[in-house]
């Protein structure tokens, strides 16, 4: 069975980003990387746990704030 892709647009800063996360790792494939991660999430189903840790969560921020999406 052959199976069939679909295009989804990220931001470059963000593919460029998880391009780098994923250098030198088993699985080097931006494309893989993601579908692996939304596939743990979706199994997570409604998980309320926390995605970002507090210092995750500022670096978020700060890096909205520098490309001018929050003030």
């Amino acid at each position: 069975m052959k199976k069939e892709f679909t295009a989804v647009s990220l931001p470059t800063s963000l593919y460029r980003e998880i391009e780098d996360a994923v250098r030198g790792t088993a699985d080097p494939s931006v494309a893989n990387y993601i579908a692996k991660v939304l596939r743990e999430s979706l199994k997570k189903g409604g998980s309320t746990e926390e995605v970002f840790s507090p210092e995750d969560e500022e670096k978020v921020k700060d890096r909205l704030k520098a490309l001018g999406y929050i003030d």
